[in-house]
C-alpha cells in the first residue's frame, strides 16, 4: 500500500544483490512510496547479482561504486545529482563484509589483512559516504542517512567473527557524524539493528540458520522479516521522522530486550 510517504524525495541505494536483500525491498518500497534513486554496488558484486532486473522494475540508473573509494563515492553523488535532478534526500548503507567469516577463520585465528578490509568495507565506508556527501553538499537539509548493523555490536555471538567490531564502529560512527551533519545541514543519520534476516551476507557466518531459529524463539513478535525491515527504513526515510538522528533502532521483535523466553526455557526443562 502506498501512501506516498517519499512523494518527490532522490534517494541512493547501496548494496542490492538479488531478491533476498533487504536492500532490494528498500528500493521496491522507495518507489511504491514514490521516490526516485539510483543504485550502487561493488563492480564485483554486481557482476555475482541480479541488480538490473531491480534497475529496470524501479525505473532506476545503476550507477557502480567501490563504497571504500573516495573517488568512486565523488562520482556516485555527482552522477545521482544529474540523474535525479538535484540534491539528495535519503541514503541506505546496506554493505558488509568479512573475510575472516568467508574464509572460516576462527575470532582468536583473526588475520589482520583481512580484518582490516572488514572494517574499511563494512565500517569506514559509512564514515567515506557521509564526508563525500557532506563535503560536496550533496544532501538537502533533513535529509535522512541510514546504516544496518546487528545486536553483535553490544553481545557477543561467537560465529558473528570481526563483523561484530565492524557493527560497532558503523554504529559510533552514525552517532558521531551525526551529531555534525545535523549541527551544521540538518542531516539526520541512524543505524537498525535488525533480526537475523535470511540475505546473501547472513548466510555465510557459521551456525546461521538454527541461530534464526533462535531468535525467533526469543523474540515475543518473531524474527522481522526483510520485507519490514523496509517499511522502517521508508518511514526513517520520511519526514515522519525528522527528528529522529544519532539513534542505533532495534527493529527484532523485541529480541534485544528480552532476557530469556518460555519456548527457550522450555527446551532446557525437557527430560
Amino acid at each position: 500500500m502506498s501512501n506516498n510517504l517519499l512523494k518527490g524525495k532522490r534517494g541512493i541505494i547501496f548494496g542490492a544483490l538479488n531478491n533476498q536483500s533487504i536492500a532490494w525491498k528498500v528500493a521496491e518500497a522507495a518507489k511504491a512510496q514514490g521516490a526516485s534513486f539510483t543504485l550502487t554496488n561493488a563492480p564485483i558484486a554486481m557482476r555475482m547479482g541480479e541488480i538490473q532486473k531491480l534497475a529496470e522494475s524501479c525505473e532506476a540508473e545503476i550507477i557502480p561504486a567501490d563504497a571504500t573509494s573516495l573517488e568512486d563515492l565523488e562520482q556516485l553523488f555527482e552522477k545521482s545529482q544529474e540523474v535525479l535532478g538535484g540534491k539528495i534526500d535519503f541514503v541506505l548503507h546496506s554493505i558488509g563484509m568479512s573475510p575472516n567469516v568467508r574464509k572460516g577463520k576462527p575470532y582468536d585465528g583473526t588475520n589482520y589483512d583481512w580484518f582490516q578490509k572488514t572494517l574499511d568495507v563494512s565500517a569506514l565506508s559509512f564514515h567515506k559516504t557521509l564526508q563525500t556527501a557532506k563535503k560536496m553538499d550533496a544532501l538537502n537539509e533533513w535529509a535522512s542517512v541510514l546504516g544496518l548493523t546487528y545486536i553483535a555490536a553490544q553481545r557477543v555471538f561467537p560465529d558473528y567473527n570481526d563483523m561484530a567490531e565492524a557493527k560497532s564502529l558503523l554504529e559510533s560512527i552514525a552517532r558521531s557524524f551525526g551529531y555534525h551533519y545535523g549541527t551544521e545541514k540538518k542531516v539526520r543519520v541512524n543505524t537498525i539493528s535488525q533480526s537475523p534476516t535470511v540475505t546473501t551476507a547472513g548466510s555465510g557466518v557459521k551456525g546461521f540458520d538454527a541461530f534464526i531459529n533462535y531468535a525467533e524463539e526469543m523474540s515475543p513478535l518473531g524474527n522481522a522479516s526483510a520485507e519490514d525491515c523496509a517499511n522502517y527504513c521508508i518511514s526513517l526515510f520520511s519526514d515522519l521522522t525528522k527528528y529522529v538522528t544519532m539513534q542505533n533502532l532495534f527493529h527484532d521483535g523485541g529480541f534485544s530486550s528480552t532476557g530469556v523466553s518460555r519456548k527457550v526455557m522450555d527446551r532446557f526443562m525437557e527430560d
